[in-house]
């Protein structure tokens, strides 16, 4: 049986099923984070990263339709998506998605969602419960997503990522360069407070500075009077010495002439 490719085309893959991306404030903030952190980490690469986003893996099929949390697809250029149509893209599934556990997510559809993203490619699958402050790690290995972390257990490492889940303490999840992952608001005020220390330091560096000038010129300023100080007292001391000098001449001027009187100047007291 020949497939209409004429029909395959004009298929229509919604984008939206009405329902809410999220349940509450909690699972939305993870949701941010997890897409605006990793959107940070691939700025500029060929790396598409997207939140909520229907992917529909095969063609004419649009019924078989999941919209991870968050997903990550190597090899794909950034960019708006109505939705991820695999056949649109390369064929690349992502490599990587996220789900946050939402209070109406049942132990079936959570299923569902690992046989999907196992059945479909996934190479990564990470479950994050933000209400335990634990999370799943899901690998593909051996041609299957296999369960590589333990919800009790320490940290763990996305071989694809190279970011680092930790549960001990309370979820955190870190860059590969060791900055804790954190809401666009966090990253917000985050900033805000390095401005205020880094207008802060300007502030005490200029004073520094002026401080610093006014010792200087002040330094300058007696130095020059010390120079003038000296230069009066070089000027006395030519002064005086002649002075001196005229008074030398001028006593041997009297003694020459009392000498021609012949009056002896050393019997002149």
């Amino acid at each position: 049986m020949s497939i209409d490719i004429t029909t395959l085309d004009n298929v229509v893959y919604p984008e939206s099923d009405g329902k809410p991306m999220a349940d509450n404030t909690l699972q939305w903030d993870w949701m941010v984070k997890i897409v605006g952190e990793l959107r940070t980490i691939y700025a500029g690469q060929e790396v598409f990263i997207a939140g909520d986003l229907f992917w529909y893996p095969v063609k004419g099929q649009p019924k078989i339709v999941t919209a991870p949390d968050a997903l990550v697809a190597f090899g794909r250029p950034p960019g708006y998506r109505g939705s991820y149509q695999q056949w649109k893209e390369g064929g690349i599934a992502p490599q990587v998605v996220f789900e946050v556990l939402s209070p109406s997510n049942t132990d079936d559809e959570l299923e569902e969602k690992l046989e999907f993203y196992d059945s479909h490619g996934v190479e990564e699958y990470y479950f994050i419960d933000p209400y335990e402050e634990l999370y799943d790690a899901y690998v593909r290995r051996d041609g299957r997503l296999r369960h590589v972390h333990n919800r009790n257990g320490g940290g763990f490492v996305s071989p694809r990522l190279g970011i680092r889940f930790e549960s001990k303490g309370g979820l955190k999840i870190f860059t590969p360069d060791g900055r804790e992952f954190q809401t666009r608001e966090d990253r917000v005020l985050e900033m805000l407070d390095e401005l205020r220390r880094s207008q802060a330091e300007l502030l005490d560096e200029r004073e520094r500075s002026e401080l610093e000038f006014k010792r200087a010129e002040a330094a300058s300023k007696r130095a020059e009077a010390e120079k003038q100080r000296a230069e009066a007292e070089k000027q006395r001391a030519e002064a005086e010495k002649q002075r001196a000098e005229a008074e030398r001449l001028a006593k041997e001027r009297l003694a020459a002439k009392l000498r021609e009187l012949g009056v002896d100047p050393e019997s002149v007291g």
